[in-house]
Order: structure tokens, then C-alpha cells, then sequence
């Protein structure tokens, strides 16, 4: 198997530009094909989710033109002119739920596909809220998860429209972007949310996106949604997609175990990402940090004991960056709790599964449940631990931090970072230092 070896390190220190933000980068890729009119997109993430996307628009017929990071996107007036179509969409869930929701009222003929793990990925309940309004979407293999076969459908919406949120908050994020295109006779359609939303914060990322496009979404907490019906997208010309707020956590951890300063630049307080909430999670562990509106900096740690401070808390607002926070508790003064994160049994590899089994590798004693992990860090960490990655971009980002603490460390599949950051461990090892 292909590996990298890293380190041992004992500093990071310095400044990096961060690639755009992968969620944010394919809904405004989807909003700015279904609006009318030309959109400009700089800072657009290069990735292997991101060209997922991209070659799945173009067969269905949009217009796109690249040069680097800036796409020049053409809108259908939201209809795809390709009526059939055979899309292979990857790992990318960014890609596959949203596109499955506006393909669903195309009346077309389409199948969406993608690796074997992204057909051991839910998709049911997104299906289930589609064919509430009509739409008729076949499973091709196992009940609940793709392949999918979407036809045309007879589609309705006037009566509120329930699904689940306690599984994945992109089913919601699929709806809501799609609602806009149907026709109500009372002008709205309503999403009524069935238990507790995770990850609200990516919610309020579509929310605030589908509003630069011209549709206000309104919410009663986060149970209710109200969605404008027969509007129809409008381009704001030009949009700037944020730096990834989720790859910030690895530079920002970085500089508190490595001493720092080490300054993210792209997001900040300004940012409309929840997981810039990492930071706030890294001071409570006694980390140096200060924030502008487009930038964060870390400057070591602050206590006078030199390691971070175990924490307990909740992360469902922030799961994709609390797997930072897990390898980070290595480097604590005691055990670390990370509750409410079930969600990362369904995300690209069985994250808690796969996070106890890699910790353990480097010394750590870890308990695992359903929705929580405990790690209580080693007195030592163990060298040239082989670190698997299970083909999940965040497991390998996450353990390139084991190198700072003064042991060589292997990470097995280091390419799997092409999911949303190919170059992270080039421009990691720019700013660690032996």
C-alpha cells in the first residue's frame, strides 16, 4: 500500500491560504446552474467531490467554463436540458443527496451512482421526503441507499412535506434547494423536520446561500421550514466561495501543539461556517487563539502545564472538525469526551469505529459507544504507528498531527486527501519543522 511517513516534528509555524470549502463549493456549483443568468465563482475548491459535481452539471447540460479556481457557470432557469442521464457522483454526499432532490422534478430519466462505500451511505429519508410530492425513485440494489433510478413523477407539494434530521442534515439541504422549483397554490412549500437536526450549522450554510440567489427561506426554530414555491433562482453575478472551514482544524491544531504562530487565512468570525466553531473548541482546551473577521491565529498553548485540557462536550453542531479535537486529545492532561457524534458512522468510513481502532495504534486507551468516544491519551505516544485511512480524507488529515508529537508517524493512502484538499501534506510539511 502506498504511504507517507511524517515527522517526528516538534514546531508548526507560519501562514496558509486555505482551499475554498467543499460544501460550499458544491451548492453554489447546483444554485448557480438552476438560477438565471451567468455566475462567476471564485476560490472554487479543486477536488475530487468538487469534479464529481462539475462533470455530473456538464452531462446534464450546463454550461461551465474553468480557469484555476474561478468557474464561469451558465443557469438552465432551473431546468437540465438533459432529460437522461447516467451520473457517476464518487464519495461526494455533497453531490449525490442535493442532485438527487433537483433530478427528482426534472421529469427525466437518471441514474445516480457511486463508490461502494457511498452505497453503504442512507440516503431513505431524502427518498422518502421526494416521494411525498410525487416523486418516483427506484432503489436499483439495497432499500434505503443508492443506486438510484429517478423517473419523471407527478409532482405535487402542497401539503407539508416531513423528514428525518437526525441522520444527516443534507437531506434537509436537498429539499430546501430544490423547493424552490415546484409550483404551490399557496406560493410556499413547508418542511416539518422529524427529530433533532444535526448539524444545524450546515443548514444555516444553505440557508444563507440560497438567499444570495434570491430565495429567503424562513424557519420556526429548526423544526419548520417555509420555502418560497415557483421562484426561481437569480445569479448574484459573482460569488466568492469561503476558505474550508473543516481543513482549518488540522493548521489550527498545529499551532497549538507545535507552538505556533500559525495563522489560517479565508475564514474567521465573518465566516458562515459552524465549523469555525473548532476554534472556540481548541481554547477551551487551553490553546492561544485570536480571530479576525477573515482569519484565525494560534499561538501555542496557554496553560502552565504545557499540554492542552481534556474536554467534554457536544459536537453535533461540529462533527467533520471534532475528529480534530479526538487526535488532539493525544496531546491532553487527561481523558477527553466527544459526545453526540453519530452522525460519523455514516459519513465516509465508519469514523468512530475507524478512530478508536487508529487511536489504540498510538498508545491511546479509547472506549467507543454508539454516538460518543473516550480517549485518554498515552504518557507516551507509540513510534511509527501505519495509520490506515479507510479512504477517508479526515482520517488522514487528522493523525498527520501525530507527527508533532516528537514521533515519526505512517500514513497509509495518503491520497485519499484528493477528496477535498490534494495538496494537504505538502503544504503541512511547509510548516512543521523538526
Amino acid at each position: 500500500m502506498e504511504h507517507l511517513d511524517l515527522g517526528p516534528f516538534s514546531r508548526a509555524s507560519g501562514t496558509i491560504r486555505l482551499p475554498g470549502s467543499k460544501s460550499i463549493s458544491n451548492r453554489v456549483l447546483l444554485l448557480a446552474s438552476l438560477a438565471e443568468g451567468e455566475t462567476t465563482i471564485t476560490n472554487l475548491l479543486d477536488s475530487d467531490d468538487t469534479r464529481v459535481m462539475l462533470a455530473a452539471l456538464e452531462q446534464l447540460g450546463v454550461k461551465l467554463r474553468r480557469d484555476g479556481d474561478t468557474c464561469v457557470v451558465t443557469g438552465t432557469r432551473g431546468a437540465f436540458t438533459a432529460k437522461t442521464a447516467d451520473l457517476f457522483l464518487g464519495n461526494a454526499g455533497t453531490a449525490v443527496r442535493p442532485l438527487t432532490a433537483a433530478l427528482a422534478v426534472q421529469g427525466g430519466d437518471y441514474r445516480v451512482h457511486g463508490v461502494p462505500r457511498m452505497h453503504e451511505r442512507p440516503i431513505g429519508d431524502l427518498v422518502d421526503g421526494l416521494r411525498q410530492i410525487g416523486a418516483k425513485i427506484d432503489y436499483e440494489e439495497n432499500e434505503g441507499y443508492p443506486p438510484l433510478r429517478i423517473r419523471s413523477g407527478s409532482i405535487a407539494a402542497d401539503a407539508p412535506i416531513r423528514v428525518r434530521g437526525d441522520v444527516s442534515s443534507q437531506f434537509l439541504t436537498a429539499l430546501l434547494m430544490t423547493l424552490p422549483l415546484l409550483k404551490t397554490e399557496s406560493g410556499v412549500t413547508i418542511v416539518d423536520v422529524e427529530g433533532e437536526l444535526i448539524s444545524k450549522p450546515y443548514i444555516d450554510i444553505t440557508i444563507k446561500l440560497m438567499a444570495r440567489f434570491g430565495i429567503e427561506v424562513e424557519r420556526l426554530g429548526w423544526q419548520r421550514f417555509t420555502v418560497p414555491s415557483g421562484k426561481r433562482y437569480q445569479s448574484p453575478g459573482e460569488i466568492m466561495v469561503e476558505g474550508d472551514a473543516s481543513s482549518a482544524s488540522y493548521f489550527l491544531a498545529a499551532g497549538a501543539l507545535g507552538g505556533g504562530p500559525l495563522r489560517v487565512e479565508g475564514v474567521g468570525r465573518a465566516s458562515i461556517q459552524g465549523d469555525v466553531g473548532f476554534a472556540n473548541a481548541l481554547m477551551r482546551m487551553g490553546a492561544n487563539v485570536s480571530m479576525g473577521d477573515d482569519w484565525i491565529e494560534v499561538r501555542g498553548i496557554g496553560n502552565d502545564h504545557g499540554k492542552l485540557d481534556p474536554i467534554d462536550m457536544d459536537f453535533n453542531l461540529i462533527p467533520d472538525a471534532a475528529m480534530t479535537i479526538a487526535v488532539a486529545a493525544l496531546f491532553a492532561d487527561g481523558t477527553s469526551t466527544l459526545r453526540n457524534i453519530a452522525s460519523w458512522r455514516v459519513k465516509e468510513t465508519d469514523r468512530i469505529a475507524a478512530m478508536a481502532t487508529e487511536l489504540r495504534k498510538v498508545g491511546a486507551k479509547v472506549e467507543e459507544g454508539e454516538d460518543y468516544l473516550v480517549v485518554t491519551p498515552p504518557a507516551k505516544l507509540t513510534p511509527n504507528a501505519a495509520i490506515d485511512t479507510y479512504d477517508d480524507h479526515r482520517m488522514a488529515m487528522c493523525f498527520s498531527l501525530v507527527s508533532l508529537g516528537g514521533v515519526p508517524v505512517r500514513i497509509n493512502d495518503p491520497k485519499c486527501v484528493g477528496k477535498t484538499f490534494p495538496d494537504y501534506f505538502e503544504r503541512f510539511m511547509a510548516l512543521a519543522q523538526s
